[in-house]
């Protein structure tokens, strides 16, 4: 997947810049809550159970700080990137015990037959992980930073 196709299932109202959740809870919550008023779902109940029962199955938080919140639903008729970030962390049960600090929920419907979801995710990961990236990542003011930061550490 390219860069700018990736960046176009983001937007600047799927930029959260300081969420305020910390636990993974309230976390889910927000990011769910994020993602209707920014976009296209307006089933909030459904996806934050699904995010919930995903979540259930193994913590989608790495190391580093990141989390992969992710699945699909009925509720989603094209592939949704949400990206956030938490200045203080957000416990949500990381590889590495940390507190978590940037969310990337990827949010795609159950007909997504190529798997683009799967190859936005991979991209993602690609990525973040450069710790520069990450630490950038911290920095940036708006979703028109965010969006230049991944497209030059694309190339």
């Amino acid at each position: 997947m390219k860069i700018d196709e990736l960046i176009n299932h983001m937007s600047p109202e799927l930029f959260v810049g300081d969420l305020k959740a910390t636990t993974k809870d309230e976390a889910l919550e927000e990011l769910t809550d994020a993602v209707v008023a920014g976009s296209q779902i307006k089933d909030k109940q459904t996806v934050l159970e699904m995010l919930r029962n995903r979540e259930s199955l193994g913590s989608t938080a790495l190391e580093k700080g990141i989390a992969f919140p992710h699945g699909r639903s009925l509720a989603v008729k094209e592939l949704t990137i949400l990206v956030a970030r938490s200045m203080k962390g957000v416990a949500f049960d990381s590889e590495d015990g940390k507190p978590t600090h940037l969310f990337f929920l990827l949010l795609a419907p159950p007909q997504d037959t190529g798997n683009y979801y799967l190859q936005a995710l991979g991209k993602i990961a690609e990525l973040v992980r450069a710790d520069s990236v990450c630490n950038a990542m911290m920095e940036v003011r708006n979703f028109e930073e965010l969006s230049s930061l991944l497209r030059e550490s694309a190339s």
